[in-house]
C-alpha cells in the first residue's frame, strides 16, 4: 500500500503542539477591525485549540 500524503491545504491551516493537540487560527481576524466590538474581538482573538470529531479528522489530514 502506498504512503499516505499530508494534505497541504490541512498542513498550512493547523498546527501541532507539543502536547499533541492541533491549534487553528480563529476566523474574522484579516481586516476591518474597527468595526468590531472590543467583545467581539476578544472572542475571536488568537489562536484556538480543536476537540472532538475535528481533532479526529484534521488528524487524519496531518497524519503525522
Amino acid at each position: 500500500m502506498p504512503k499516505m500524503k499530508t494534505h497541504k491545504g490541512a498542513a498550512k491551516r493547523f498546527k501541532r503542539t507539543g502536547s499533541g493537540k492541533i491549534r487553528y487560527r480563529k476566523a474574522w481576524r484579516g481586516h476591518n477591525r474597527y468595526k468590531k466590538n472590543s467583545r467581539r474581538w476578544r472572542r475571536v482573538d488568537g489562536n484556538g485549540i480543536l476537540s472532538g470529531g475535528d481533532e479526529k479528522r484534521i488528524d487524519r489530514m496531518l497524519h503525522n
